[in-house]
């Protein structure tokens, strides 16, 4: 595949979500993405490109990834885009008694029973890992999430992103946790998706490092230190050199330097198309007035630790919008307060944003107001299970969520 032309910082972006199929009746999950793809590429394969969305493949067989084709800067086609395509698969679907179901985390999947690796091309990948990591747990093969792609053109670019990011990743939970049910219970966890994440690659610490990624500014340190620290100790388990650092890479924002673009990885898949570009739109929006020097400096942006910023990380992963923050971070954004909660220093950015003329957000004001107010997604699951968390009312509520993303439509009571 030739790889797009390089573009600037806000000119374009990758938006990719991905999706549980599950059992109609039972919503027990159904490992047939192949047969999904095969439907529409006549054999087996791992993308299909249906114009402006792409279905692909992804390491477990009961999950497909709705993906943008190439860049893209109008988020209302692409939305409609995501939802047509997700319409189209349901219906492709009804012949194996499936569906697509939303959220971060299937609510009841054993994945040390169930789980069923990508047996076709490319599955050389997935069989190092598994060999490595073995696949079978939530952490592996039970999370969906949403990435998005931000591109820069060249080292000052990256510079400006990666420091603005960096400084953005500790509240994504805050707006987009949707996994806090796993083996039929409640964990505790808005974001248990986030809590996997951050432990399943352990055995290999460069891997992940502490999720939120180090302040390097250049491609050419990035290079020598944490993608050659990860060269060398995958180099064991990998006698072949199959893997290739970049795809091992597992921070929650990752610089992919061969198509120059920063690959943000925390926030959970939420319960339908519009939320997520609601979502997407108020991060880049805060990205890009960070990078623009709206809240503090470049400059000061870098100075900030990593481990103070996974410190906050751990804090809403746990408990999403209600972790509370201290008055150093709330700082860089202009909130003089001694503390707040996470929930409230994103309305207090998304006001800023709004009174500052910022004309992007105002279409996703509707779902925006309903995550700003009325929490989470993972905060409105918990909600409406609320003392009832038998397995029939976890599949009634699931049961709605994906009714939701057939729908297009916001998770409210």
């Amino acid at each position: 595949m030739l790889q797009p032309p390089r573009i600037h910082l806000f000119q374009g972006y990758g938006i990719e979500l991905e999706y549980m199929l599950v059992d109609r009746d039972t919503l027990q999950i159904k490992p047939i993405t192949d047969e999904l793809l095969k439907h529409e590429l006549g054999k087996y394969g791992s993308d299909f490109e249906n114009g402006i969305v792409s279905w692909s493949n992804e390491l477990v067989l009961h999950v497909v990834e709705l993906k943008s084709t190439r860049p893209e800067s109008n988020f209302t086609a692409l939305g409609n885009a995501f939802s047509e395509n997700i319409q189209r698969i349901n219906a492709i679907l009804t012949g194996w008694n499936a569906m697509l179901m939303p959220s971060a985390a299937h609510p009841f999947m054993n994945p040390l029973v169930e789980t069923k690796l990508w047996p076709h091309e490319n599955n050389d990948v997935y069989a190092i890992y598994n060999s490595i990591f073995d696949c079978r747990g939530h952490g592996w093969s039970n999370l969906q999430s949403t990435h998005l792609n931000l591109p820069f053109y060249d080292d000052e670019e990256f510079a400006k992103l990666h420091a603005a990011i960096r400084l953005i990743l500790p509240i994504l939970p805050a707006l987009c946790a949707s996994s806090p049910v796993l083996d039929g219970k409640l964990t505790g966890s808005l974001d248990t998706r986030l809590r996997y994440y951050k432990t399943n690659q352990a055995k290999l610490p460069s891997i992940a490092g502490k999720v939120i990624p180090e302040a390097v500014f250049s491609k050419r340190n990035y290079l020598n230190t944490i993608y050659e620290k990860i060269r060398n100790d995958i180099a064991p388990y990998d006698p072949e050199q199959v893997l290739n650092p970049i795809w091992v890479n597992s921070r929650g924002a990752i610089p992919r330097f061969d198509r120059s673009s920063i690959e943000i990885r925390l926030m959970d898949v939420q319960e339908c198309p519009s939320a997520d570009i609601a979502i997407v739109t108020l991060v880049i929006e805060t990205i890009k007035a960070l990078v623009n020097g709206k809240f503090i400096d470049t400059e000061a942006q870098m100075k900030w630790k990593t481990e103070i910023l996974a410190h906050i990380l751990d804090l809403t992963t746990e408990k999403g919008q209600d972790a509370v923050l201290d008055e150093p971070y709330l700082n860089i954004f202009g909130l003089a307060q001694h503390q707040c909660t996470a929930g409230e220093l994103w309305q207090h950015i998304f006001n800023h944003l709004v009174r500052s003329g910022n004309s992007a957000l105002e279409k996703w004001k509707p779902e925006l107001n309903i995550i700003l107010t009325e929490g989470t997604l993972a905060k409105r699951i918990v909600r409406v299970l609320g003392a009832d968390v038998s397995h029939e009312h976890i599949v009634h509520v699931y049961r709605q969520l994906c009714g939701c993303l057939a729908q297009n439509k916001m998770f409210i009571e």
